[in-house]
């Protein structure tokens, strides 16, 4: 059995109805698969399992056989320490990471009919190459109009919901504070989906209260934040600067293996978008309540602007926009209801539809079906669809299936 088909097996929830245990006989129940990783580290990042009644959120691993753990060195590789279970065919023996480690795994079950097995991965690669797994894809083809003006909206707004309840969720962890919690958002946003968890981690331990103290030192920052990244290489000046600040604050640093580097473009490196980080805490103050008192988005953009007589390269246009989208104008949305000011939440979705469209492989889909994407209240709607409605086979909950569905029920009659 290749590789690939135990991807598409765990990808497709194929396992459904089947039991799963790991090999020393714990239930494992698979609440998210996560997010399939193209590049250098785990197959799946953002997963969640239950483990013998234990929640876990990490990574997951997908091999053959568990052998094949050691034959690619996994077990030498710090990246790999983040594995919350080892996905396999056959459990040939026990695997351990980098710190000795057991590593639960998982012998996957799934149906034993391998034709039938293969027959759908062969026809969701074809799927796949033309419209990837947006189950109308066909009807849209023929009739764009099925997704609609309204149903857009509600999509967009759906979004932002999501994005309001993980900022009450770290309101929770930061006891209410608006201004930390941003803090934390900026900094996984700042990771730009490659490296978001490492960067989110970094703020976590890195309180912005420490960040205050020395902001008007950008040397500091950048020292401190580079510091705890465990990114300072041949710099002796910054590792002096910093092994005093993490006295002082008595710091425990990341392990730089949490970084992503692989196939990344010398604009988004880590060690980059750090010391860009770094520059924005150190001109902006009070950004939390520029931000909320700011409704031109020029203003918005103007925040985010890097000064340049640093020498540090500027963050780029669609960097900045990405940072309005899910975290700038999330805040906005979040903190007028909050206050009950629904008219100033429905003006933030409104200051969208003047941002640029986001350009991706989900959004290029959405394009060969022929559908209009002209801002970023379009891709957001149309994002928000796909990972939420089409990924997870929701087609009777999306007004677009449900209404396939009417129609294919009329026919009968």
């Amino acid at each position: 059995m290749p590789e690939i088909l135990l991807h598409y097996i765990w990808e497709h929830c194929l396992w459904a109805g089947f039991e799963q245990k790991t090999t020393d006989g714990r239930t494992v129940e698979i609440l998210s698969v996560g997010e399939h990783n193209h590049d250098a580290g785990p197959d799946y990042s953002h997963a969640r399992v239950r483990i013998g009644g234990r929640e876990w959120v990490g990574n997951i691993e997908i091999h053959v056989c568990s052998s094949d753990w050691q034959r690619h060195k996994h077990h030498l590789d710090k990246a790999y320490d983040t594995v919350i279970l080892h996905v396999v065919r056959t459990a040939d023996r026990p695997i351990y990471n980098s710190r000795g480690e057991l590593v639960p795994q998982c012998e996957l079950q799934y149906p034993s009919d391998q034709d039938y097995i293969s027959g759908l991965f062969q026809a969701a690669q074809q799927m796949d190459s033309a419209v990837g797994r947006i189950g109308c894809a066909e009807q849209l083809l023929r009739e764009p109009g099925l997704l609609t003006e309204g149903w857009r909206k509600t999509l967009l707004r759906k979004r932002f919901e999501c994005k309001k309840a993980s900022i009450e969720r770290l309101l929770e962890i930061t006891k209410g504070s608006w201004e930390h919690a941003l803090y934390i958002s900026l900094a996984r946003n700042f990771g730009f989906h490659t490296n978001s968890v490492p960067f989110e981690e970094l703020a976590i331990i890195t309180p912005l209260s420490y960040l205050q103290k020395h902001r008007n030192n950008l040397f500091q920052l950048t020292a401190l934040l580079m510091g705890q990244a465990g990114l300072i290489t041949n710099n002796e000046v910054l590792a002096k600067e910093y092994d005093f600040l993490r006295t002082k604050f008595s710091l425990t640093p990341l392990d730089a293996s949490v970084w992503k580097h692989a196939r990344l473009r010398p604009q988004n490196s880590p060690e980059l978008r750090i010391c860009q980080f770094a520059q924005l805490m150190h001109q902006s103050e009070a950004l939390l309540s520029k931000i909320l008192d700011t409704e031109n988005i020029k203003e918005l953009v103007r925040l985010f602007e890097l000064k340049s007589d640093t020498g540090i390269a500027p963050l780029g246009k669609s960097s900045i926009n990405i940072l309005l989208i899910n975290t700038v104008l999330p805040y906005k949305y979040a903190y007028a209801l909050k206050r009950n000011l629904t008219k100033q939440a429905e003006e933030v979705l409104a200051i969208m539809e003047q941002i640029a469209p986001e350009n991706n492989t989900i959004i290029r889909q959405w394009r060969i079906l022929g559908q209009r994407v002209n801002n970023a209240a379009d891709t957001q709607a149309l994002l928000h669809l796909y990972q939420n409605y089409c990924q997870h086979h929701e087609c009777i909950n999306c007004e677009v299936g449900y209404k396939i569905f009417q129609d294919r029920q009329l026919s009968f009659f």
